[in-house]
C-alpha cells in the first residue's frame, strides 16, 4: 500500500512504559520521512508536552494535541486548526465537578489550569522540575475557578476529570452527557475527557489530510486506547498496539507488537515498507 501519512498516538503507543522513545522507533520513523512519508503525532496531551517528544524524534511534524482540538504544524511554525469548547460549557462542567467534589483540570494551547496539584497535574509539576524552561508545562493554579472563567475569555481545548471513586465518576459523567454541545472520551479507567462537539483525533486527521492534500486511503494510524478509536474511520489502516485495550484491538485492521517492543516500528516496517518482521 502507498501511504503518505503516518499518525501515531503517544502514551502506550510511541512511548514505552518508561515514557521514552526507543531508538528503533526513531530510526524507522526517520526512514519513513526519508522515503517521502509524512509523520504526525496525535495525543490527548497538551501541545507543549507533545512538542518535547517531537524534538526527541528529531523531525518537524504536525502535532494533533488535546484529542484533536488543536493542530500545529511545526514544520511551517503555524497553528492550522483550533476548536475550543464553549465558555458556558466549561463553566457548567466545572460547577458540576465542584458540586460533586471531583477533581478537574483544563487545558489551553500551552497552559494547564488547576485548583489542586493531583493526578496528572502533579506528574507535569514533577516533569517541570527536570526540564529547561522552554520544555516546561505552564501550570496555572487557581483559587476560584468559577470567578476566573467568568472574568477571562480563554480558549479551553480540553477538560479532564478524574476520581478513584468510579461510581461517583459515572454519576458525574451521566450529568455531563446531558450537555449536547460537548464530546466525551476517555484515555484511562479513572478519567473522563471532554472537548467541544465534533472534536476527536479522527476529525483532526481528516482536517490535516485535507490541508496536506492526502486522502484517507493514504493514511495509517497507530493507537492503543479508546480515545484513539476515532482515527479508525479516517484512515485506510488502523493499527492497534499489542498492549492496547482489548476492545480497541478488536476494531483494528492489524495488531502490532507492544509499545515496549518497538510496536510502531514493527507495524511501519510491515505495512508501510512491505517488509517481514526480523
Amino acid at each position: 500500500m502507498n501511504y503518505r501519512l503516518i499518525v501515531v498516538d503517544m502514551d502506550g503507543t510511541l512511548l514505552s512504559n518508561k515514557h521514552d522513545i526507543s531508538e528503533e522507533n526513531k530510526r524507522v520513523l526517520k526512514e519513513a520521512m526519508a522515503r517521502g512519508v509524512k509523520v504526525a503525532i496525535a495525543t490527548g496531551r497538551i501541545y507543549t508536552s507533545a512538542r518535547f517528544y517531537a524534538k526527541i524524534l528529531g523531525i518537524a511534524t504536525p502535532i494533533i494535541a488535546c484529542n484533536g482540538a488543536f493542530i500545529r504544524d511545526d514544520d511551517r511554525d503555524k497553528v492550522i486548526y483550533c476548536n475550543p469548547m464553549k465558555q458556558e460549557d466549561v463553566i457548567k462542567i466545572a460547577k458540576l465537578c465542584k458540586d460533586h467534589e471531583i477533581y478537574f483540570q483544563f487545558y489551553g494551547q500551552d497552559k494547564m489550569y488547576i485548583e489542586e496539584l493531583k493526578y496528572s497535574a502533579r506528574k507535569y509539576y514533577e516533569w517541570n522540575l527536570k526540564q529547561e524552561r522552554e520544555n516546561q508545562i505552564q501550570i496555572i493554579r487557581l483559587d476560584d475557578t468559577m470567578t476566573y472563567l467568568q472574568e477571562n475569555d480563554i480558549k479551553v481545548l480540553k477538560m479532564i476529570i478524574m476520581d478513584e471513586d468510579l461510581e461517583k465518576l459515572a454519576k458525574v459523567k451521566k450529568s455531563i452527557e446531558e450537555i449536547s454541545s460537548i464530546e466525551i472520551n476517555k484515555s484511562w479507567y479513572d478519567n473522563i475527557e471532554i472537548m467541544n462537539k465534533g472534536v476527536s483525533k479522527g476529525q483532526a486527521i481528516k482536517a490535516l489530510g485535507e490541508i496536506l492534500n492526502i486522502s484517507k486511503e493514504e493514511i495509517i494510524a497507530f493507537g492503543d486506547n479508546y480515545n484513539d478509536l476515532s482515527m479508525k474511520d479516517y484512515v485506510k489502516t488502523f493499527v492497534a498496539m499489542g498492549n492496547g485495550e482489548e476492545y480497541v484491538k478488536q476494531q483494528a485492521s492489524y495488531i502490532t507488537a507492544d509499545n515496549d517492543k518497538d510496536g510502531v516500528a514493527e507495524g511501519i516496517r510491515r505495512l508501510v515498507f512491505g517488509q517481514e518482521s526480523p
